[in-house]
């Protein structure tokens, strides 16, 4: 008999977790699905390196694969808009992406600063040239970052917060892009990995730095690359592929719904 009570006992509490569960789930659900979303950003939000490219999108190859399409169909918001674009640098953020904000945005999701400080002239340099000029780019990147970037991002922050008043912005960052030690027998030295790496570490901290002060959430990806970079066996970022340079560098479908999507889910 104690032993039928204690397992009605033990079934009631999981029905009710069930429940609770449940019902925290389905208010999830609404809360999201009165949502008016806006992705913004460089070719880390439009999915570059992903796949399954919208043709409608052209040359800012928008994929259906990109973190934001994905929370989209999972949280089915009112409204989406999806004007992130492959090498958009903050000057085209501000120029041509955000036209659908307004004072009903709710939330809004951007990567944007990479193509600022360079990144693919930094990995260019460090593919074709010396350790020495790779490093002395990355460097040179950096004083970029430092010196230059913080004003165009507060730009861009400032204009997104102008159209969206009530918006909660969520500014994702930059993958460290190198396992240091990893499985990579050739290719670049260890020293321009670890300089890479650093580069981005720079990126993200500036970045980080100028969303708190404008009240924006700032979203690491790094947590969830971990283990997952270039050289790690279990990439979820491309390496350089001289059949499609565009795609070099970029998370791979993977990368998005793997390391991106989680993120901009945990930080939504």
């Amino acid at each position: 008999m104690k032993l039928t009570r204690f397992a009605a006992f033990s079934s009631s509490l999981l029905l009710g977790a069930v429940l609770a569960l449940t019902g925290s789930g389905a208010a999830q659900a609404a809360e999201s699905a009165a949502l008016d979303y806006v992705a913004l950003g460089d070719s880390y939000s439009s999915g570059v390196g992903a796949g399954s490219y919208d043709s409608a999108s052209g040359s800012c190859k928008r994929s259906t694969k990109a973190f934001p399409v994905l929370w989209k169909n999972a949280n089915s918001p009112s409204s989406f808009a999806f004007t992130a674009c492959s090498g958009a640098r903050t000057g085209d953020v501000t120029a041509g992406q955000l036209g659908p904000l307004s004072a009903a945005t709710d939330l809004v999701s951007i990567t944007v600063g990479g193509n600022d400080a360079g990144f693919a002239d930094v990995m260019t340099t460090c593919v074709l040239q010396s350790e020495a000029t790779c490093i002395n780019r990355v460097n040179q990147a950096k004083s970029y970052v430092d010196t230059t970037l913080p004003g165009q991002l507060d730009s861009v922050y400032n204009a997104i917060r102008a159209k969206a008043p009530n918006a909660r912005v969520v500014v994702l960052g930059y993958p460290r892009f190198y396992k240091l030690g990893g499985s990579c027998v050739a290719g670049l030295t260890e020293n321009e990995r670890a300089a890479i790496n650093g580069g981005a570490d720079h990126l993200n901290a500036a970045t980080a730095k100028r969303a708190a002060d404008h009240g924006y959430t700032f979203a690491s990806v790094v947590p969830a690359f971990t283990g997952h970079e270039i050289c790690s066996g279990s990439a979820w970022l491309h390496s350089v592929n001289w059949l499609n340079i565009g795609e070099s560098y970029h998370p791979t479908a993977s990368g998005q719904s793997g390391g991106y999507l989680p993120t901009f889910r945990n930080a939504a």
